[in-house]
């Protein structure tokens, strides 16, 4: 088999076989293949696409080009939520305890933050002492003792996708669906989890900009999804605006702890309500009536804030720190931003404002850079909000004082004002199921 032919056969809009696609992914992982050969495939593939049966047999072979997790001891227990990223999307730091406290197996491999959306463990490692790397047999035994753990992705989980992304970023081939779909859901895959949900964000924060492409795009993960043996469903989730009012690591730890403590009633609470009722509906195999019940029972008893603090307690968090936010370190510096005029938030750009977020030092626009995990946003007014002239539309924190000038003048250029009150969007858009 020559990858001359491969390359060949998708240029000229033919399907590729099963062992056509297992020898590019296994030669390309071990480097037999060289990226320009890549390449050329991936761009095969952008202009003349994938059916299901390639898309599947792709997804596959990445998710076995490196370690997999081997969940079966849990049953149809394990579970996973997925999110395509967005701004002040500390979801998975709630919804995994509501679930894990209603008797499900959270097993969350998460990653770092990148550009403009943060990631899931650079906010767990603002906790003093949380470990994220732990062994495979201390992670299962913690699951079977906690209910869960969140935990950063192996260094051998999908080499395939980890080369190909890469390559993906610099040839202008990231927004191919089958490529998105096997990216995504390889790794998935090969974390173990029998039950998925996807949060698929929309909007201007989101790599989704509409929700006809987010649709799209769901539909094939969940078909994947299936055809991989996994029970999985995807919601469409509103990311035009920054999700709650915290952008940041510390910030965002904090805001989520604000809500499993009941303290808190906003667009985060729903929208992690939504995803936890859709997992312990798959889990359980009951309705997502019956599995909301549960979630809200679960989060209004205290139930899912003491598994909080169970599963940092296991992983050498300082628990203290989740039940007196008040310790998190503050920034040194800070600045309210006013508003000159009366009107209505029009729009928020989401993009725009998680970028401000990493001018303060909040996130990276390299992997070398380093985190101020004290560093964000607390947003006072958000779309469809009236506003007054003096009225604070948020606050800016850094340690380094020189960063909010430039910060500042970012997320002004994000709002839009009117004179008349915006229609009000739902949160979740969709179900995909």
């Amino acid at each position: 088999m020559r990858m001359y032919d491969i390359i060949q056969n998708k240029r000229n809009g033919l399907e590729l076989t099963d062992a056509e696609i297992e020898f590019f992914i296994k030669g390309y992982t071990e480097g037999t293949i060289p990226d320009y050969q890549a390449s050329a495939l991936m761009m095969a593939i952008y202009f003349n696409g994938m059916n299901e049966r390639e898309t599947v047999t792709l997804t596959k072979a990445m998710a076995a080009s490196g370690d997999t997790v081997d969940l079966s001891e849990f049953g149809n227990l394990s579970a996973d939520k997925h999110s395509t990223g967005g701004v002040g999307d500390k979801t998975s730091l709630i919804v995994a305890p509501i679930v894990a406290s209603l008797g499900g197996k959270v097993t969350k491999m998460s990653g770092r933050g990148l550009g403009h959306t943060g990631g899931t463990v650079d906010k767990l490692e603002s906790i003093p002492g949380y470990n994220i790397s732990i062994p495979e047999e201390k992670f299962k035994r913690q699951i079977h003792r906690v209910g869960m753990a969140v935990i950063g992705q192996s260094g051998n989980l999908t080499p395939a996708d980890k080369k190909l992304y890469a390559l993906r970023d610099v040839t202008a081939t990231v927004d191919s669906i089958p490529l998105i779909v096997s990216s995504i859901m390889s790794k998935k895959i090969a974390a173990g989890s029998k039950n998925i949900v996807l949060d698929v964000k929309v909007g201007s924060g989101a790599f989704m900009k509409t929700p006809e492409d987010a649709e799209t795009l769901a539909k094939e993960m969940v078909k994947i999804g299936k055809k991989c043996g996994r029970n999985i469903s995807a919601l469409l989730t509103d990311m035009d605006t920054p999700l709650g009012s915290a952008i940041g690591n510390s910030l965002e730890i904090i805001e989520a702890v604000k809500v499993l403590k009941g303290e808190v009633n906003n667009d985060l609470k729903e929208v992690s309500l939504a995803l936890a009722s859709e997992l312990v509906s798959l889990i359980f195999g009951i309705s997502y009536e019956e599995a909301q019940k549960r979630a809200v029972d679960a989060l209004n008893s205290g139930l899912a804030y003491n598994k909080m603090k169970e599963w940092v307690a296991a992983q050498g968090g300082d628990v203290k720190f989740i039940e007196n936010t008040e310790l998190f370190k503050k920034s040194d510096h800070s600045l309210d931003i006013i508003s000159e005029s009366d009107g209505y938030i029009e729009s928020m750009d989401a993009e725009a404002i998680g970028i401000s977020s990493v001018i303060l030092g909040a996130g990276r626009t390299t992997k070398e850079d380093t985190i101020d995990y004290s560093a964000g946003i607390i947003l006072s007014k958000k779309t469809g909000d009236m506003v007054k002239a003096g009225d604070i539309l948020c606050t800016l924190y850094a340690d380094n004082k020189t960063l909010l000038e430039p910060a500042k003048e970012k997320y002004l250029s994000a709002l839009k004002f009117s004179n008349n009150k915006p229609v009000e969007k739902p949160i979740v858009l969709k179900i995909i199921r």
